[in-house]
């Protein structure tokens, strides 16, 4: 099968001690990927490039699998993405204000994770678990539902001098994380950052921040045979051709006995798949 990369579908099963089920996106075709774990696969490189929003033919894409003239117009390439609390959109300064309306100026939700260690992050309420399973993390709950983007990104940044807003992906693939006690940790980081937190609801009203005191942690089983003791990752620009035997998928990881290599990286690539 044959066509562009995308990020890989991911989703729970009623059932949570089942694993999460992944497909490989190649253009409208989905490659169920489970039932390859323990064979051999081999993705090619053909040489096309195509931006993931435009469709044009490049050469060269950015911020995973976007054009320069969409990577330096688009809002949702703005740096504000990966840093909330510098919202263009509150600034006044938005390129596209009505996408920052129905991107930002939704729910959103701050939540805890242990993926290679306790991490504090946010995403969009229609994010999860999908933004978990992303992260590679093992556990995961929502703390705080808050009315926007950028509220959620002054809670992170306030939460984030206590606990890590990063994930080594290194050591996420090496291991399976140790289990942490979310709720005891919440409660600690919810009393630490009392000052921090009055003083955000003050500023934007008591319904802008609502803490989730009946949320339980999410256990998430990924579907892995054997972690990788070294991790070296493939870059489809200087090794065209990825193969090897697939022993698990983690995150938007693919787990070779070869090396790993990151789908969502390569969005818009179009590669070759054989199993």
């Amino acid at each position: 099968m044959q066509g562009p990369l995308r990020k890989m579908h991911a989703h729970l099963e009623p059932d949570s001690s089942k694993p999460v089920q992944y497909e490989l996106p190649l253009g409208v075709q989905l490659i169920a990927l489970n039932p390859l774990i323990g064979k051999s696969i081999k993705l090619s490189y053909t040489g096309k490039i195509c931006c993931v929003h435009c469709n044009r033919s490049i050469k060269k894409s950015f911020n995973q699998g976007y054009c320069y003239p969409c990577f330096i117009s688009l809002a949702q390439c703005d740096m504000c993405i990966m840093k909330p609390e510098t919202c263009h959109y509150a600034a006044g300064t938005c390129r596209e204000p009505s996408w920052g309306e129905a991107f930002c100026l939704q729910p959103h939700v701050v939540y805890l994770a242990n993926s290679s260690s306790i991490k504090v992050g946010i995403t969009r309420q229609t994010q999860i678990p999908t933004r978990w399973i992303d992260q590679g993390a093992v556990q995961a709950m929502p703390i705080f539902k808050v009315q926007s983007r950028y509220i959620s990104g002054l809670v992170e940044i306030a939460i984030a001098k206590h606990v890590s807003d990063k994930t080594s992906w290194q050591q996420m693939l090496k291991m399976k994380a140790e289990p942490v006690d979310l709720v005891v940790k919440r409660d600690e980081l919810i009393a630490v950052c009392a000052v921090e937190l009055a003083d955000i609801s003050q500023r934007f009203g008591v319904d802008a921040i609502e803490l989730l005191v009946d949320a339980s942690p999410v256990d998430i089983h990924f579907p892995v045979d054997s972690y990788p003791v070294k991790v070296k990752s493939f870059n489809l620009d200087k090794s065209p051709e990825v193969s090897g035997v697939l022993h698990g998928i983690k995150g938007q990881y693919l787990l070779l006995d070869t090396g790993v290599i990151n789908i969502r990286k390569f969005a818009g690539y179009e590669v070759e798949f054989s199993a």
